[in-house]
């Protein structure tokens, strides 16, 4: 009981912070980070989410992204953050100190490797998580099965590596933390679709993925 009341205390503070409470809309945000990657790699994709969201889920995002750096106190304001590019990933100890609170607290962090990321993100995530390990989750995982169900995981958008999409989590206290999503590219499946031509179907399949996960942060945790 009282993990549940310091999460749902935690999302009214978020909704406070953002204006949702005096009518003005949330934001997802997108994550500012060191080390040399190109986080801002895909500046339509969180917009374009939004938007799907807004007209599937029937919530009220604004379609324009916030950004946020991994270690500012404004972090706490958004209770969803996408993080994506294509290299390196450094934190420092304020920064993994920070990124960690806010996770502990409540906030979520879906993790898009967009190529290249992986050699970094495990460390990065080491130095927030000592204890924690990635683990796989299963197909049966609720993060699979909101809104949309995607009985065999994570849907393949772009081919690198010729390897299955794999989706990972780090479990804190029993709830999901942090979405690490590798060999799909679900970011580039949510830009414009001038941006990569991917064919409908597979941007669709993206959007649905990116709108369970949106979902799972608002309605999921408990599952």
């Amino acid at each position: 009981m009282g993990k549940t009341k310091s999460y749902f205390l935690f999302l009214f503070i978020f909704l406070l912070n953002a204006g949702i409470l005096h009518a003005q809309q949330m934001k997802l945000a997108l994550l500012v980070y060191g080390g040399g990657g190109d986080w801002y790699a895909n500046p339509t994709s969180l917009k374009n989410l939004a938007a799907f969201c807004n007209q599937q889920l029937h919530t009220r995002l604004n379609t324009q992204e916030a950004q946020v750096e991994v270690g500012s106190p404004d972090i706490f304001n958004y209770p969803f953050i996408h993080m994506t590019g294509h290299g390196r990933w450094a934190l420092n100890d304020a920064e993994a100190q920070n990124l960690r609170k806010y996770l502990e607290a409540g906030g979520f962090l879906h993790i898009d490797d967009n190529y290249g990321m992986d050699p970094y993100v495990r460390p990065a995530l080491k130095q927030v998580f000592p204890e924690l390990e990635l683990v796989e989750l299963p197909f049966s995982h609720p993060v699979y099965h909101q809104k949309y169900n995607f009985s065999n995981g994570l849907p393949k958008i772009h081919e690198h590596d010729k390897k299955p999409p794999k989706g990972y989590g780090l479990i804190y206290k029993g709830r999901l933390v942090v979405f690490y999503s590798v060999e799909t590219d679900l970011g580039d499946g949510w830009e414009d679709p001038d941006v990569h031509k991917d064919n409908a179907e597979k941007r669709m399949q993206a959007l649905q993925m990116g709108a369970n996960l949106v979902q799972y942060v608002f309605t999921g945790i408990a599952n």
